[in-house]
């Protein structure tokens, strides 16, 4: 496949401070690319390269073809952008504030489809201060697609969102995906990155420290954690053989085994080991 996005070698310092410190990527055109990472890790920094807001200290940065350090307004209408910080436009309601975003596009998505999409039908036009900061952050991404971009970077979209809606909001992604638009999307939540990206960075120090599929990564986990209660106590044994420690256990017991669980390291597990923070 094309490549959406390649970027080699990406520095980006402040004095003594490396926040991206020799980044290598390929994002391919049509993938749903997570990037994960602590806070202070360079994931925010890096995206805001790829978007033009932000110069880089060095390194090549291809963005649909073009160096984001040198935007055009071709460029940028190619591209939707939805930033951590929620919608300014309180002045207008919903329907509104698409409808005006969608004018600066020459090629803008219906307002009313839009708002459909993202659950925001019933409050189309009510009064800004009325907007939750969950629909605010709705309204965040109906401004990111208004223009029918091919390329959406989403910065932690899903914030504020009840389980329904974050379930919602991944079947909007999902059909983006399937209509062609590269996605790349921040988030600190681990199950959205695992259901929704097709391949998932992790950024650790302003560097590359884990590139993988959800699976390759969890793949990377090779032990189990078994656990069972004793009495008052509860048990827990990390193995690499959990069938041999199920053995084990069962020949020291008399009857049943309370609470008995093996259960394979999630991709949580697997995060906190690559950035060192399982303590």
């Amino acid at each position: 496949m094309t490549a959406a996005i390649e970027v080699r070698d990406l520095h980006k310092h402040y004095g003594d401070k490396h926040a991206v410190d020799g980044l290598d990527l390929t994002i391919a055109t049509g993938e749903v690319f997570a990037l994960l990472g602590p806070n202070g890790a360079g994931k925010s920094t890096t995206v805001e390269i790829l978007e033009g807001f932000r110069k880089r200290t060095g390194g090549d940065v291809n963005v649909l073809g073009n160096d984001p350090a040198h935007p055009t307004r071709e460029w940028r209408e190619r591209l939707g952008f939805m930033l951590q910080t929620t919608s300014d436009q309180l002045a207008l309601t919903p329907r509104e504030s698409i409808t005006h975003t969608g004018r600066l596009y020459p090629n803008p998505r219906d307002t009313d489809e839009l708002l459909a999409a993202v659950g925001l039908e019933e409050q189309a036009d009510v009064k800004p201060r009325t907007l939750s900061g969950g629909m605010r952050r709705r309204l965040d991404v109906a401004i990111a697609l208004v223009g029918s971009p091919e390329l959406v970077f989403l910065d932690e979209p899903t914030t504020g969102f009840d389980p329904e809606a974050r379930r919602q909001f991944w079947g909007l992604i999902e059909s983006l995906r399937d209509g062609g638009i590269t996605i790349v999307l921040t988030t600190h939540y681990l199950d959205e990155a695992e259901h929704l990206a097709d391949r998932i960075a992790i950024i650790n120090d302003g560097r590359l420290a884990a590139l993988d599929t959800p699976a390759g990564l969890r793949a990377r986990a090779t032990d189990s954690v078994v656990t069972w209660r004793d009495g008052e106590t509860q048990r827990r044994v990390v193995t690499g053989t959990p069938s041999a420690t199920l053995r084990e256990l069962l020949a020291a017991t008399d009857g049943e085994v309370d609470e008995l669980a093996v259960t394979k390291p999630s991709l949580e597990d697997v995060y906190l080991q690559i950035i060192g923070g399982a303590a």
